[in-house]
């Protein structure tokens, strides 16, 4: 994955087993940064790892 990798909602979908609700729930509170393009919403790869490592961390 590269970090300059833009990914739609679907695809953050994919990737955490989550619902479009949840994923949406996660960008308006700001837990996972995404940018707007026009009237599309794309989350940075790189802000997804971030995501994950984090909650690995506090899992371990």
């Amino acid at each position: 994955m590269h970090d300059d990798e833009l990914l739609t909602v679907p695809d953050v979908m994919a990737r955490l087993k989550l619902g479009r609700s949840t994923v949406y729930d996660l960008i308006r509170s700001r837990r996972l940064p995404s940018i707007t393009i026009g009237r599309a919403r794309r989350i940075p790869a790189s802000a997804l790892d971030r995501y994950i490592r984090h909650h690995l961390e506090e899992a371990a």
